[in-house]
């Protein structure tokens, strides 16, 4: 199976001991999926800078480690022109950020994927186009 993981579920993987920060374990369960090969994760260019530039807020003295361990994932990178073309189209259509409609975008536009988020925001707003769950509802095939 593939997934796509936005920020919102890979920062659980880093933030374990946050406040607020809840749905850790099916962030962890899908993330040993990936390192054992069961599922693959594909994200957009921006989803390693994303998640550093919150890591270096939260986490600072933490930060570069957790980024180092980030780019050991086996991670598979989307970035074709549809796949931008279908961000702004979503991004316009559900007047929402480019950078989460770019997630969106690399599920909706790999087939057989699906979006896996923490973001209820962007969740309630997209989840009539399809190709997208929240991270605790979340089953692999």
């Amino acid at each position: 199976m593939i997934v796509v993981v936005d920020a919102s579920v890979a920062l659980k993987w880093f933030l374990r001991d946050a406040p607020g920060e809840d749905q850790q374990l099916p962030a962890l369960q899908l993330l040993a999926q990936a390192v054992e090969g069961h599922v693959q994760i594909r994200q957009p260019p921006h989803f390693l800078a994303e998640v550093a530039a919150v890591l270096a807020r939260l986490k600072p003295e933490q930060a570069l480690d957790d980024l180092h361990d980030l780019m050991q994932l086996p991670l598979h990178r989307a970035d074709t022109p549809d796949i931008l073309a279908r961000a702004v189209e979503l991004s316009v259509r559900l007047q929402h950020h480019l950078f989460d409609t770019l997630y969106h975008a690399v599920a909706l536009q790999t087939p057989g994927a699906m979006y896996v988020t923490a973001d209820r925001r962007y969740l309630a707003k997209a989840h009539p186009v399809g190709q997208i769950v929240w991270l605790g509802d979340y089953q692999p095939a």
